[in-house]
């Protein structure tokens, strides 16, 4: 393989619960050591499946900065040089920071991977608890948060992560990712409000010493931009929603999101290729390529739910990762962002980290494309 003329920034999402530290985590994993419970419960739900799957490093603390240290080396000696940690706030505080905080933070060499953060902004069902998981239409916990709450959270923010050291910036300003639009513009008032409310975090962070902040997206689809209800009054393209708030950029988090992923990875490719031409064709801001290895979600349900990618092998995600190398050589004016899905989503079926299935076959798959040992 041709070696890489250029240094990528291979970003991985962190589901950071696979600690028990956090009190709340103990409604859905009461073992006390997170959704690794899960994990270590799961189930083949048919002949051939594929599960279960069990970590080469065991089910191991990731709040712990001993365990994080490892992570990061093992990271970026394999290319991996930023974390994505999904970040959450109910009930008027944080939630499952602690493998943020204690492990990743606390790490001696944190400086080898930087990170940044993604607002997961999503109501909370049962869906984390696989005992009642088949009944997902209980709310426990709303996402959505009014301008206060916002400015509480913003002014947290940058004063605990976006003046880090290792904070992922680009043009200098710390990235900041939000998940779900309708919950940020619902909670906020509308398009209007929200972009007044972006306004403000701006001046923010520059009254912090920084030079500005980098707001990106998190879509669901280049077509894709339902504000219905929320914002009835106003009517726009999602082009102009999106120039209307202010964004800086978008990726996505995952490819169950934009397509149909019950079939092989092989198949889905051409249209996850159309959906990166259609980002970049239908914005007026940079869209940096996603790959999501896999989905398959059943370890979280005790009944079948279809919906599975197959024959997500090494071998076909290191073509992904080519094709995402591409995109980004072809955009050279922007920053050489690629964003995976994920490093560690094991109830998901869509990790970088390495199993008894394939080793350390997707650590090795991104490797051969975006890090030349070599020299």
């Amino acid at each position: 393989m041709t070696k890489p003329q250029r240094t990528y920034d291979v970003a991985a999402y962190i589901w950071p619960s696979y600690t028990g530290t956090e009190p709340r985590t103990r409604m859905f994993w009461p073992e006390g050591n997170g959704e690794w419970e899960t994990v270590r419960k799961a189930t083949a739900k048919f002949p051939g499946h594929a599960w279960p799957r069990r970590p080469l490093w065991g089910h191991c603390n990731e709040a712990d900065r001993y365990v994080m240290e490892m992570q990061i080396d093992a990271a970026a000696d394999h290319g991996v040089n930023v974390f994505i940690y999904d970040w959450y706030w109910y009930d008027s505080r944080p939630f499952l920071e602690q493998c943020l905080n204690d492990g990743y933070l606390k790490a001696s060499n944190n400086e080898r991977v930087k990170f940044y953060l993604m607002w997961a902004n999503h109501d909370v069902t049962n869906l984390w608890d696989r005992r009642i998981s088949d009944h997902e239409d209980n709310l426990i916990w709303q996402a959505s948060v009014d301008r206060a709450e916002f400015e509480v959270i913003a002014l947290r923010l940058i004063k605990k992560y976006f003046t880090h050291p290792s904070y992922y910036c680009i043009g200098g300003k710390p990235v900041f990712m939000i998940y779900d639009l309708n919950k940020l513009v619902h909670g906020l008032g509308g398009i209007a409000q929200t972009a007044e409310a972006f306004t403000w975090f701006r001046a923010q962070a520059c009254a912090a010493g920084l030079p500005g902040l980098h707001l990106q997206l998190a879509s669901w689809g280049a077509k894709h931009l339902n504000l219905s209800g929320v914002d009835a009054g106003t009517t726009a393209t999602p082009s102009e929603a999106v120039d209307r708030l202010g964004f800086d950029s978008q990726t996505h988090y995952q490819y169950c999101h934009f397509t149909n992923i019950d079939r092989d990875y092989a198949a889905l490719m051409p249209d996850v290729q159309a959906e990166w031409q259609l980002m970049d064709s239908s914005y007026n801001i940079p869209y940096f390529p996603h790959v999501s290895l896999g989905w398959d979600n059943n370890p979280r349900h005790l009944s079948f739910k279809p919906g599975i990618i197959k024959n997500n092998t090494p071998e076909q995600i290191e073509k992904a990762f080519v094709l995402a190398r591409a995109y980004v050589d072809a955009h050279p004016e922007q920053a050489p962002l690629i964003t995976i899905n994920s490093w560690n989503e094991w109830t998901e079926g869509s990790y970088l980290q390495p199993d008894d299935l394939f080793g350390y076959g997707y650590l090795e798959a991104v490797k051969s494309v975006f890090l030349d040992l070599r020299g």
